[in-house]
């Protein structure tokens, strides 16, 4: 009798999978926002408009594909989907190492030492800089092609194994591992960096992935033909699968009778909802992940030194542990005080909304102490990466399963459209902003300072704007039935 049968609970090691790789992912990520400035940089001659360039061109080259990774994984498959997206990143990630051989090869200089030493400012220096900004960015596509991968694969697989009352959590799990990767890249890649060579730490981090698409070749197949789900398991996972919900006006349909195409999926408030979501706040995040460390660096502590390390590991230790509640309080919201899902989830994500908001006293508090601005920033970010998990979770409340990889890698197009606006201007803003000097002035502040204030006021507003307009698309819970 089935009724009896203990449940077992391996969509928790699915999450688990998923969790690891979102770590691994953005442990690739942080590799050169970790080693650009005190190691790269010296090498290439690069300043900070170099640095946005290559952070900018990963950001738009990852919101172009992210258009068609999450129709490829639906039409791939998971299984099949995932393996390819973090082969194809791992392999990018560990092609960076060969930037610096590439450069000394095509310029005729000898060694890194004579890299170092061309004079800067020389015609010289301008190639070198010039040629490994190129061979960056060629290795950032091939990255950003992996890694578009990740997010519509993660989540269609937690739609695929989690209940709606439980997808947020189970997606603010994973989505923790980019702030436990953000965590452990600044204990590991600047000593690897150091002690093995900026390219070795390129290597290692890269060659993780692989790792990982062993183990999922071996533990994943969906839950119905997986030996590790019992049948106790699989009813508790499809336990709201046709069910109608007192809020619908009408009985949700099976998700196998509503086929969306491509364009179809434009024509639903519901996308455009999670598009605004994504376009006004995801590259609040990237800009915290890419130009945090730059930030320390210029307050003195850069991210080769103890403090520096210690200051990022803070940060991402304040994302970790207050992101994690992130999914679960739309659950408390379900369990405790009877709401939709889906309401649930737009009532924490107005709560998350006002976190950020602090990150406008970051750099006025700078003056102070480097610790304000650690604590406000990892804030923020937690207020971020909570939001995110919700975020995500709404696809799965209103769109069919056939489409939630298809929705997510829309949005994720329009996130990454953000992130190459912030990314690429920052660079352009802190450049102007340091010629300047004191003749630039904003809130306060002067000369760069001044060019990160305004960054950190557009931060601290986009979730709570984002938030507003989402409500304005979809003021109730309204699913795709056709």
């Amino acid at each position: 009798m089935t009724t009896n049968q203990k449940m077992t609970n391996f969509r928790w090691a699915i999450c688990a999978l998923l969790f690891f790789a979102t770590t691994v992912n953005y442990l690739d990520r942080q590799v050169l926002s970790l080693t650009w400035k005190d190691f790269i940089a010296l090498d290439f001659h690069w300043n900070d408009n170099d640095y946005g360039n290559i952070t900018a061109i990963f950001s738009i080259f990852y919101a172009f594909i992210s258009l068609f990774a999450g129709k490829f994984i639906d039409w791939m498959g998971t299984k099949k989907g995932y393996i390819w997206a973090i082969v194809i990143w791992s392999f990018g990630a560990c092609m960076h190492a060969a930037c610096g051989w590439v450069t000394m090869r095509l310029t005729g200089v000898a060694d890194v030492e004579a890299l170092r030493a061309v004079t800067k400012g020389s015609e010289l220096a301008l190639t070198i800089s010039t040629i490994s900004v190129w061979l960056f960015l060629a290795c950032r596509i091939i990255l950003a092609t992996g890694e578009s991968g990740n997010f519509p694969a993660a989540i269609k697989v937690t739609a695929e194994y989690f209940p709606k009352k439980d997808r947020a959590y189970a997606t603010s799990i994973f989505n923790a591992g980019a702030s436990v990767g953000a965590l452990v890249a600044p204990l590991t890649i600047p000593i690897l960096a150091k002690y093995m060579g900026w390219e070795m730490a390129f290597i290692i981090i890269g060659a993780i992935g692989f790792v990982w698409a062993g183990a999922w070749l071996f533990l994943y197949s969906a839950p119905a033909q997986s030996r590790f789900v019992n049948s106790a398991e699989l009813a508790y996972i499809e336990s709201d699968k046709d069910e109608p919900t007192a809020q619908d006006a009408a009985p949700k349909a099976a998700d196998n009778e509503v086929k969306l195409s491509f364009a179809d999926c434009f024509k639903h408030r519901q996308t455009w909802a999670f598009i605004v979501g994504k376009l006004m706040t995801d590259g609040v995040w990237w800009f915290f992940l890419f130009w945090a460390p730059a930030y320390f660096s210029e307050l003195g502590h850069p991210s080769s030194s103890g403090m520096g390390q210690l200051l990022i590991f803070v940060l991402y230790l304040i994302v970790t542990v207050v992101s994690i509640y992130g999914g679960y309080l739309p659950k408390l919201f379900v369990e405790k005080l009877g709401m939709h899902p889906y309401t649930g989830r737009m009532r924490a994500m107005l709560i998350f909304a006002f976190l950020p908001i602090f990150a406008m006293f970051a750099q006025p508090l700078a003056s102070t102490s480097v610790w304000w601005p650690c604590i406000i920033i990892g804030l923020a970010g937690a207020g971020h990466q909570a939001w995110s998990a919700n975020l995500y979770s709404t696809i799965g409340d209103m769109f069919p399963k056939s489409a939630i990889a298809t929705i997510t890698g829309i949005g994720t197009m329009f996130g990454g459209l953000c992130s190459f606006a912030i990314n690429k201007g920052s660079g352009m803003l802190f450049t102007h902003a340091e010629k300047l000097g004191d003749a630039f002035t904003f809130f306060g502040a002067t000369g760069k300072p001044a060019g990160y204030m305004i960054v950190f006021c557009y931060c601290a507003v986009a979730y709570l704007l984002a938030w507003c307009i989402m409500k304005v698309l979809v003021p109730h819970y309204k699913p795709i039935t056709k």
